[in-house]
């Protein structure tokens, strides 16, 4: 199936790095060769580059490692195909307005037998993720005129999650550009990023960075991803069924995983 990146920060940051490890996985390291995509949360705008082509050979996934955007909000994903075309509109992340604000989402798992009834928005493309993603902010819309506060949001966002995720494997990364809310259904980790930084080595590639170089004292950053980055870092695993909230490059909010129904 697919990965996901995703970096929620105090103050717009550069995902560089990350991004760097994290494509070598499309196509090198990885069997994600179907696609991928990056979206960027800046103060005033959402921007959302991908392309069908794995990313390792795509010339546009070079230029965003050379020159990233800076952004508070940042989700990427790397495509394995499980349902529909190996296209430009079946590249995650997908995006939406709600409330006034831009939404984005990537989705890693496979949804089997998932077709809700129409709603207030329509897939572009035809994967089950962005079905979900459209099920979703639907669902969101009819429940709240406005957009709702952030802990009421999370408590509607558990349950969706929930019975979503009962139609298969439904880890995912959502965003408004100020909020980031991560989902596990089987596989995701995290890890923060604060004063003391150190130096960090990515995985997938002979690359390394100081971070102490390029962070300032205050500064606060969440980096999530599906599989650890870098090899000297402490990163925490999701707990199945785990919704976590992310705000200003810290957990603002998480609760234990429901519990699993157990047959007789």
């Amino acid at each position: 199936m697919c990965q996901l990146l995703a970096m929620n920060s105090s103050k717009p940051a550069n995902l560089g790095f990350s991004f760097s490890g994290f494509a070598e996985r499309g196509g090198r390291t990885g069997e994600h060769k179907d696609g991928w995509g990056i979206a960027f949360h800046t103060k005033d705008e959402c921007q959302i580059f991908a392309d069908h082509l794995p990313c390792i050979a795509s010339p546009l996934a070079a230029s965003i490692k050379q020159q990233p955007l800076k952004a508070s909000n940042v989700i990427a994903h790397i495509r394995k195909a499980t349902q529909g075309r190996i296209a430009r509109e079946n590249c995650h992340p997908f995006k939406r307005q709600l409330w006034g604000r831009t939404w984005t989402f990537a989705h890693n798992g496979d949804l089997k037998e998932f077709a809700p009834a129409a709603g207030a928005y329509t897939p572009e493309g035809d994967t089950d993720s962005e079905r979900a993603f459209c099920y979703l902010l639907s669902r969101l819309g009819q429940r709240f005129a406005a957009q709702p506060a952030r802990e009421v949001l999370y408590a509607e966002l558990s349950l969706l999650a929930e019975e979503i995720a009962a139609h298969g494997t439904f880890n995912f990364i959502l965003s408004d550009g100020d909020t980031l809310f991560a989902h596990c259904s089987t596989k995701l980790h995290y890890v923060l990023r604060a004063y003391p930084f150190s130096v960090a080595k990515l995985i997938d590639c002979d690359l390394s960075i100081d971070f102490s170089q390029h962070n300032h004292l205050d500064d606060h950053i969440a980096v999530i991803a599906t599989e650890p980055l870098t090899s000297n870092e402490a990163w925490t695993a999701f707990q199945p069924g785990e919704l976590k909230m992310f705000g200003a490059g810290r957990v603002q909010f998480e609760a234990a995983p429901l519990p699993l129904a157990v047959g007789f």
